[in-house]
């Protein structure tokens, strides 16, 4: 049995292909983290290509549902409470006003990082005269502690300013777009957990293109890896799970029911992207006496809803969709670094410019060529 990976790396480099460059997209930030960290893209063949696709929850949060974060925060008499990466998200404002949540709490607002659902929570007992809003931002993994809490129960004065997404439609829109820009998938481990890997079946299903789910360890991204390129070779396609320690067949279904009961699905907006179907989650109306959008003024603003949500000149969006790498982006390096980050993609540890930043990869494509995601 093959655990470790250098064998996995020689078996791949072993492989015979019939294709000069062979794009594989992983669909998750700890996926590339993971990816650049190893040198993973210097240790496989040249005809291999490891893209970053959509699996950065900060980078693809839309800019509205930031924009009325940061309002509520400064407008309205409450703590609000958000995952850590979300306070340093520029939103395109004057920059007299506060740009991200981080600016507003500077500014005076009573805003607090934390972790978990479970410290929102906290923070609503040790605060019972107070009205707390969580701006609970995340994929499936994230969404559903959040599902959780609202189904275990919540203390009166919490609230949810839900911007939750699912990850498999931003690949389904992808493909079904006619420009993918990859030949293989691998799959997120984490999400796969919670939903099971079944969710993925559509990729080889209606689409003929190898998939496989892995987890974070060098070896099995390769053996996912292995695994996508050996079956492009025999020409037949399945979807492999490459992470059957966590990964099981039907997922998490405690999860999944809580997910049902306190949220129901919409088509939902990506910052950058625009509405992509079947993409959102929202509380469910059995929840709406804890929905932050129905229990304070509107803060959001109509004029935010459009697919160019990012700053100018910022090409995050293309990053996200896999469209191109992050030092293709003209930004990267020069305005844009993680101590001053322009676009989302610089500001999260699930981001692909930030990532690249944090292993090494720092010059722009016009200082040291790299290869092109989509010719």
């Amino acid at each position: 049995m093959i655990t470790g990976a250098k064998q996995w790396l020689e078996r791949i480099h072993a492989l015979p292909h019939k294709k000069d460059k062979v794009k594989i997209m992983n669909v998750c930030g700890g996926h590339e983290r993971s990816i650049t960290m190893a040198g993973l893209r210097k240790a496989l063949p040249v005809y291999i290509e490891l893209v970053p696709g959509p699996g950065c929850p900060v980078c693809i949060c839309p800019e509205e549902d930031i924009f009325e974060a940061i309002q509520l925060a400064l407008n309205e008499d409450i703590i609000l409470v958000a995952f850590g990466d979300m306070l340093r998200v520029p939103v395109n404002v004057p920059k007299a006003k506060a740009r991200t949540l981080e600016q507003a709490k500077a500014q005076g607002a009573d805003i607090r990082p934390i972790a978990s659902p479970t410290e929102a929570v906290s923070i609503a007992i040790d605060n019972p005269d107070k009205a707390v809003v969580f701006f609970a931002a995340g994929f499936e993994t994230t969404t559903a502690p959040v599902a959780a809490m609202m189904v275990e129960g919540v203390p009166d004065n919490l609230s949810v300013l839900l911007s939750g997404r699912l990850t498999w439609p931003a690949v389904a829109m992808l493909l079904e777009s006619g420009e993918a820009g990859f030949d293989a998938l691998v799959a997120p481990g984490h999400v796969s957990t919670i939903m099971g890997p079944e969710e993925w079946e559509f990729v080889v299903e209606k689409h003929n293109i190898p998939a496989a789910v892995a987890g974070f360890q060098p070896e099995s991204l390769l053996a996912a890896m292995y695994s996508t390129l050996r079956q492009l070779n025999d020409e037949r396609y399945f979807l492999d799970n490459c992470y059957q320690q966590l990964v099981k067949p039907g997922g998490n279904k405690s999860a999944q029911a809580h997910l049902k009961k306190a949220m129901n699905v919409y088509d939902a907006n990506w910052r950058g992207v625009g509405i992509i179907p079947k993409s959102g989650y929202i509380l469910d109306e059995a929840y709406s006496k804890h929905d932050a959008r129905k229990l304070f003024p509107c803060y959001a603003d109509d004029a935010r809803k459009r697919a160019g949500q990012m700053p100018p000149g910022c090409d995050c969006a293309q990053v996200v969709l896999g469209k191109i790498y992050p030092n293709e982006c003209k930004l990267f390096g020069k305005a844009c670094i993680p101590r001053n980050p322009i676009g989302p993609c610089m500001v999260s540890d699930e981001g692909a410019c930030r990532i690249w930043w944090a292993g090494g990869m720092r010059e722009a494509a016009n200082k040291e060529p790299v290869k092109k995601v989509v010719g």
